[in-house]
């Protein structure tokens, strides 16, 4: 009986897994946000601060909305809910294109759109856990490595259809345009979506020795999982990650002009560069923390990014600078691979959405928090503080690890593949 339903269901879950990441890939276009900042701050005579605050109002209500994303997820399946999500932001961004203010315009593309991230966002990762039991790093990887790269295919679309600068003729259109763009191609992409079969696991996989340790053999609830001291550490190694690759990400190209001396056009490589590390650390170190764990490529993030922090403030060659910075993208990216699987390690894979979900309030908390601690310090002594905290940082993976009960711990193999 397991053959006969695995067999259709190992060939499917690729196409879901395909599917999921076009969907993220649409969803991720808001951090092409930078595009629209000069032209939105010529269209409503407002300066820099008053136009940044939209991508800020966006971030935080995607985080607060996740956890209603998963809740949803998992009670009317991942379809309806991706739907709902593609909708609401698609509408979002097209109505920006008719926004009188600022103000409608932060009610718009920021919450609106914000709201259809957050539904969408935790539609994929939720779905695909349980589909790839066998790789759950990977999976959670490539689930959200579209979102990552997001930026890089809409930033230079966006640019030409918005149009030259100083008068940026076409912003309003090229709202319409991605608005409607995104709703077609995330409802599109929901109609492959389905929730896997209960207790499925690929044909003729068993979880090996090192998955079985590192799994927990209980299903959590959302309230169990808060009163687990576990969720507080993970919560807290995630706002760190983004905290410091925020920080990085609000300044690249100011940061690349003080430094290297360089002009605007050559420090914008420097965001597109960010862009696609961004997206390619959500794979890659989702990948590797299946096969070295999840403790260690937590360490791993950080200890790299301590380095790199480290190097940046004595750096003044732009092909040099570089290299710290896409390292710091790759790692801030692999952040959000990471930890969806870290989370289900811990809580379980049934409910995995909803924690995690809940979790991603760690992401709106430090996107505000990193680019305000880089915006009121000297940049150099920011990246150094920045550095100290990361290394700080360094030891949460263990503690969480610790933390883990022994009587929660799976206690044979066949127990834990039998939850998956």
């Amino acid at each position: 009986m397991e053959s006969s339903v695995s067999k259709p269901a190992v060939a499917n879950r690729w196409v879901i897994a395909v599917a999921a990441f076009f969907m993220q890939l649409s969803l991720g276009a808001v951090y092409a946000w930078s595009v629209f900042l000069k032209p939105v701050q010529h269209l409503f005579n407002v300066q820099k601060p008053d136009a940044s605050l939209t991508f800020t109002i966006t971030l935080v209500s995607l985080s607060l909305t996740a956890v209603f994303g998963g809740y949803l997820q998992a009670r009317f399946g991942p379809r309806p809910v991706a739907m709902a999500g593609g909708v609401l932001y698609g509408l979002g961004v097209f109505l920006a294109g008719f926004a009188p203010n600022l103000i409608v315009l932060y009610l718009t593309y920021g919450v609106i759109g914000g709201i259809g991230l957050g539904l969408g966002y935790i539609v994929p990762l939720a779905m695909l856990i349980p589909w790839f039991p066998d790789r759950r790093g990977f999976i959670t990887g490539l689930a959200v490595a579209g979102f990552g790269l997001g930026a890089f295919v809409t930033g230079p679309v966006a640019t030409a259809l918005i149009g030259p600068e100083p008068d940026y003729p076409n912003l309003r259109t090229t709202f319409n345009i991605l608005g409607v763009f995104f709703l077609i191609v995330v409802v599109g992409a929901s109609f492959f979506f389905r929730k896997a079969p209960a207790g499925y696991k690929p044909e003729g996989w068993t979880a090996t020795p090192k998955q079985v340790g590192e799994r927990n053999a209980k299903e959590y609830t959302l309230g169990e999982a808060l009163r687990s001291p576990r969720w507080y550490v993970l919560w807290a190694i995630l706002a760190l990650n983004v905290t410091a690759g925020a920080a990085l990400i609000s300044v690249a190209s100011p940061l690349a002009t003080e430094f290297t001396k360089v002009n605007a056009s050559t420090a914008a490589i420097l965001v597109s560069t960010i862009s696609v590390f961004n997206g390619l650390g959500r794979l890659f170190w989702g990948w590797t923390s299946d096969r070295i764990g999840r403790p260690f490529t937590f360490v791993a993030i950080f200890a790299i990014q301590v380095i790199c922090f480290f190097l940046l403030p004595n750096i003044s060659d732009f092909a040099l600078l570089l290299v710290p910075c896409s390292l710091i993208a790759l790692c801030y990216g692999g952040g959000f691979g990471t930890m969806p699987a870290f989370a289900a390690d811990f809580f379980g894979p049934k409910n995995a959405g909803i924690i995690y979900g809940a979790m991603l309030t760690a992401w709106g908390a430090g996107a505000v928090v990193g680019p305000i601690l880089i915006s009121n310090m000297k940049t150099k002594d920011a990246l150094l503080v920045i550095a100290v905290i990361l290394l700080v940082s360094a030891v949460l993976p263990f503690v969480a690890r610790f933390l883990s009960k022994p009587t929660e711990r799976p206690a044979t193999l066949s127990g834990a593949t039998s939850k998956q």
